[in-house]
């Protein structure tokens, strides 16, 4: 009986050595990160833009934060312009970006799509037309990352309507790539989305109203579909652009809508106007939680440019 109680006595204390503590904190959700989160630059050689956006990038560096998206409009710009001038203001982008210290994930934005808005003979048929040049450059328009247990999805919400000009729509190529994407997603993983237009946004009526209705190049038109597609899964971030104008919406007490203010302020201007001063987002991740912060860089335009 007592060589019988001694070998129990033994089995279980290696078994229960063997579990985990169940006061220990899953790693996953100790390794905090930070990302930075740059919209609308509006980059160009006018306006001291280059200057303005390398302070950018030297307090981006001081920060030091694990990662950059970019929400699109990182060019002025593409739409209406000859290809010797949208080329020269990619390749701008290409070399001062490059002195960012830390990785940099790009998203498309109305302002990167060469010549839709242009009235030139033959120029749809230039195999740089449309968003390939974007695609050249900088590459994909729609993909995803993962970063310490958080998946990252970028999608292109720039749309061309029949008359030629864009709307804000995740086109269907898209819809059915993040079907996959998801389908081959952990539904706990906490998830961010990025986009230039933005799915919903508060601007529109605190400017003019409760009733009156957001404009179909102001705001993605299919969103209702888009978002129903992360109903099963653990969606908590999405990033948006466009409208200079800084927000963050805290939907149903588990999805943060954050709208940038942009990195080029009002134009890479001081005219007086509405919109917040040249900064960027931080976003600080612990677990499957967040915090924002939005960083004005001291940048201050020596003149008013109109």
């Amino acid at each position: 009986m007592k060589k019988t109680c001694l070998f129990l006595g033994i089995f279980l204390l290696v078994l229960t050595s063997c579990q985990p503590s169940a006061d220990k904190t899953p790693a996953s959700q100790e390794d905090g990160f930070s990302f930075a989160f740059l919209t609308d630059i509006h980059l160009q050689p006018e306006k001291n833009a280059v200057e303005g956006f390398r302070q950018a990038i030297d307090t981006l560096n001081k920060l030091n934060p694990d990662f950059i998206i970019t929400g699109g409009d990182l060019v002025m710009d593409a739409l209406d312009q000859t290809y010797g001038r949208v080329d020269s203001l990619y390749n701008l982008y290409k070399e001062v970006s490059a002195e960012l210290d830390m990785p940099v994930y790009n998203s498309v934005g109305n302002h990167e799509v060469y010549g839709w808005h242009r009235d030139e003979e033959g120029i749809e048929s230039n195999p740089q037309f449309g968003k390939k040049m974007y695609e050249s450059k900088l590459g994909e328009r729609f993909y995803s990352f993962d970063h310490k247990n958080w998946h990252f999805i970028i999608l292109d919400a720039i749309y061309r309507s029949e008359e030629g000009h864009y709307i804000g729509k995740i086109d269907q190529e898209q819809v059915e790539w993040l079907k996959r994407d998801l389908e081959l997603t952990d539904k706990l993983t906490p998830i961010a989305i990025t986009v230039h237009i933005p799915f919903i946004t508060s601007r529109t009526q605190l400017s003019q109203g409760s009733l009156a209705a957001n404009t179909e190049g102001g705001v993605i038109t299919n969103s209702l579909e888009v978002l129903r597609l992360f109903s099963d899964h653990n969606l908590k971030l999405v990033l948006q652009g466009h409208l200079h104008y800084n927000e963050d919406l805290f939907v149903g007490n588990k999805v943060h809508f954050i709208t940038g203010g942009a990195v080029c302020g009002q134009w890479w201007s001081n005219k007086p106007g509405d919109h917040p001063e040249e900064g960027f987002q931080m976003i600080h991740v612990k677990g499957d939680e967040l915090q924002s912060e939005y960083i004005d860089f001291g940048w201050t335009p020596k003149k008013i440019y109109e």
